[in-house]
């Protein structure tokens, strides 16, 4: 089925708490995916939903498990899966919005890179609701102090971008041990085979949502491609960040070295820069993240594994450093500017023949627009025709 508009919240049936935590927010009217999801999680039927990012997907699975949440049992009775340990958070900072005027509801966060002494701790709080990466899951069903058994809900939040990275193993024998669930919840970007593959294995006649991109949900970018030589690169980044006056902005590089050495090279210019990626401890990374979203950190350097889990609204522009190798890391990537309806910009950086190829590859595969520019002696990004010579 797919929707295309919204409902008022108090068409849903919601509880008067769950109401009350959405008018917090300021919200009366619900996002396409949250229309389509809410009734069918609620009725305790399977569902998958393909949307874009940025769509209100923690919602339109939250609020049915928030509302479903038995506060007299001690058990575990809802289970999240997301990808990457920034996703895993941001999920349960939103469920613990949803659950504000809910008394009794407890929630834990589970994730690679924290000590796992405190969340040990945390879990002898019992939680009903254990958001995770599929990984330290694992690690805490193995040492025996986590128990699924009872849970009623499953969800798995950007499950295609979780079985790409592999967890696909650790998915499945997850759900192996969750025997009495009522439902499970798939959510995410695109329907690869393997997301069809557990949905067919794990579903009961799943509601099939599915939420088109449109001028309303499609981030507006302006898409540009600079030929740069390899020496000139950093250069050129700078030269943007001040030429355009960009105040917040976040950079992708494809290996952790990369990442380090354009953070290191930024801050040699003077510029306010910091990364993110595997290597980091996890107490780092979150102070990184915490200083972008609050607009005090200009420039955020990350791999793609990050791109997924920074929910800021407005980011002035990213910088592909080193073109993707996805095409659906592309896509991503620039999703992280031109959200909330504001105009945004996306600049990749190509120095090679390959990179170039690629992002013809990407271009034509993601039916995206991106002109060839390049940069004046101002810093400012100039458009030009695509038989001119480019700087």
């Amino acid at each position: 089925m797919e929707v295309k508009e919204g409902a008022r919240f108090d068409s849903l049936g919601l509880s008067e708490a769950t109401m009350r935590a959405i008018a917090h927010k300021g919200f009366t009217v619900s996002t396409p995916v949250q229309a389509g999801c809410i009734g069918p999680m609620m009725e305790w039927k399977d569902v998958i939903a393909k949307a874009p990012t940025g769509t209100g997907k923690t919602f339109a699975f939250g609020i049915p498990i928030i509302e479903h949440i038995d506060t007299e049992n001690d058990k575990v009775q809802a289970l999240i899966l997301a990808p990457t340990r920034e996703l895993a958070i941001q999920i349960a900072d939103e469920m613990r919005d949803i659950a504000v005027c809910h008394e009794g509801v407890r929630l834990v966060c589970l994730y690679g890179g924290q000590p796992i002494g405190k969340q040990i701790d945390a879990l002898k709080r019992k939680p009903q609701i254990v958001v995770a990466t599929p990984g330290r899951l694992a690690d805490h069903m193995k040492r025996r102090t986590v128990r699924i058994d009872s849970v009623d809900t499953v969800v798995l939040d950007e499950a295609d971008r979780m079985l790409d990275m592999g967890f696909i193993h650790d998915v499945t024998r997850i759900l192996d041990k969750v025997p009495h669930r009522k439902n499970l919840g798939m959510f995410s970007a695109t329907i690869s085979r393997e997301v069809m593959d557990i949905s067919w294995v794990y579903q009961r006649d799943p509601e099939e949502i599915t939420v088109q991109a449109t001028a309303d949900n499609k981030p507006d970018i302006l898409q540009y491609r600079i030929d740069v030589p390899p020496n000139e690169k950093v250069d050129t980044v700078a030269k943007i960040l001040n030429g355009e006056e960009l105040e917040r902005v976040m950079a992708f590089c494809n290996t952790k070295g990369s990442t380090e050495r354009l953070t290191k090279f930024l801050q040699m210019r003077g510029i306010d820069a910091q990364c993110i990626h595997g290597d980091i401890p996890q107490k780092k990374r979150e102070e990184v993240m915490n200083r972008f979203r609050s607009g005090e950190l200009r420039v955020f350097v990350a791999t793609d594994v990050a791109s997924r889990g920074i929910d800021v609204d407005d980011v002035d522009a990213v910088f592909n450093f080193e073109v993707p190798e996805e095409n659906e890391y592309y896509i991503h990537r620039i999703g992280r500017t031109g959200r909330a309806k504001k105009h945004g910009v996306a600049y990749t950086l190509l120095s090679d023949f390959p990179s170039r190829m690629r992002l013809n590859d990407i271009a034509k595969n993601t039916r995206s627009q991106i002109l060839p520019a390049q940069v004046d002696s101002e810093g400012h990004v100039v458009p030009v025709k695509e038989d001119a010579p480019q700087a």
